[in-house]
């Protein structure tokens, strides 16, 4: 059994999905990151940089229980744990490596720049609307031209660069991005949406969310002073 702590967010939906396309057993705890659950002693413990999502594998290696945070590196050790959405081949595997990569370093943190400065972001800075939402812009243009040429993002697999990369194209128009200027990416995220694995693993804690509203006190939590207490 793994002990999924999340909530709805790419980078909680990225761990959701696997979970769903491996069919591998979890319990969820939702982490309110606008209430500040994220920064709850237990939760640190397992995820000590305050950060949605984490697991525990009750059935690690050694069949001893494994902790893990930071979506990328669960990914990859749901790949390795399951032998799936990881391709065997060589060349293939490290494909699929540097795009996970360059979702993690490129797609996740710009995105999320532009979502905040478009979306969250009480004072309307133009200049930090614009670099976001450019740089979002240029990392789906290397995303269509990519998906020009393959399948998927790693050649002919659907892997774990697609399922990371996925809940990231979610809601594009918030971080300025058309999405019909990009009709590979497109065809590409319209066939990844058809898969009722991702589908559920788009619900996982969607409600819970949907819920909470974002005031002035969940803005202090997730990008003010709450946030960066020394804990």
């Amino acid at each position: 059994m793994i002990d999924l702590y999340s909530w709805a967010t790419p980078n909680g939906h990225k761990v959701h999905i696997m979970l769903e396309e491996t069919g591998l057993k979890y319990r969820v705890h939702g982490i309110n990151i606008r209430s500040g659950d994220q920064f709850e002693p237990g939760f640190l413990k397992i995820s000590p940089n305050n950060r949605i999502p984490a697991i525990v594998d009750h059935e690690g290696p050694g069949s001893k229980p494994l902790s893990l945070f930071e979506s990328g590196a669960i990914l990859l050790y749901l790949a390795s744990k399951t032998g799936r959405f990881l391709p065997q081949d060589m060349r293939a595997r490290w494909t699929c490596m540097q795009w996970l990569m360059w979702q993690m370093g490129g797609v996740g943190p710009m995105f999320g720049q532009a979502n905040h400065f478009r979306r969250y972001a009480v004072d309307k800075i133009a200049y930090a609307i614009d670099r976001y939402t450019n740089e979002a812009n240029r990392l789906t243009n290397i995303l269509d031209k990519r998906l020009a040429e393959a399948a998927y993002v790693a050649g002919d697999e659907y892997s774990i660069a697609d399922i990371a990369i996925f809940p990231w194209m979610r809601g594009a128009e918030g971080r300025g991005i058309n999405m019909a200027d990009y009709p590979h990416a497109k065809r590409w995220f319209d066939e990844l949406g058809s898969r009722p694995a991702v589908q559920r693993g788009c619900q996982v804690l969607t409600s819970e969310n949907a819920a909470v509203p974002i005031d002035d006190r969940a803005r202090d939590v997730m990008f003010g002073k709450t946030q960066f207490q020394r804990r």
